[in-house]
């Protein structure tokens, strides 16, 4: 299974890479949401993980480009966020996210949500 992760924090980025290919997925990374459109639009991933707070495109902006786009629309995308207002949650999934997780978060949380999500 292919998952893209979007979110320019370097670090978390990796962390979340490492989790993700120790479980068995194939891991594709873009630093903010503009990448993340044009990475999904190239290699169609199962899954896209967006963080909300990303420069040139927020994750929200992402989540409702991606979800425009006829390929893309059933793509489940979960935002992964320190954003944990429920004004905020709302703000997701009115974008279009499939599941909403804030940060900190545990690693095996944002892998069961994956693989429920992809199911």
């Amino acid at each position: 299974m292919k998952v893209l992760i979007a979110d320019d924090e370097l670090r978390l980025r990796k962390v979340v890479s490492l989790h993700l290919k120790k479980s068995g997925f194939e891991v594709i990374e873009a630093g903010n949401g503009k990448q993340a459109i044009d990475i999904a639009q190239e290699c169609m991933p199962d899954v896209i993980v967006l963080d909300v707070m990303m420069p040139e495109m927020t994750g929200l902006e992402a989540c409702k480009a991606l979800k425009a786009l006829p390929e893309l629309t059933s793509v489940p995308i979960i935002l992964l966020t320190a954003m944990a207002d429920s004004e905020d949650v709302k703000k997701g999934h009115e974008a279009g996210a499939d599941a909403y997780l804030t940060k900190p978060f545990s690693p095996k949380e944002l892998i069961d949500i994956i693989k429920k999500k992809s199911q």
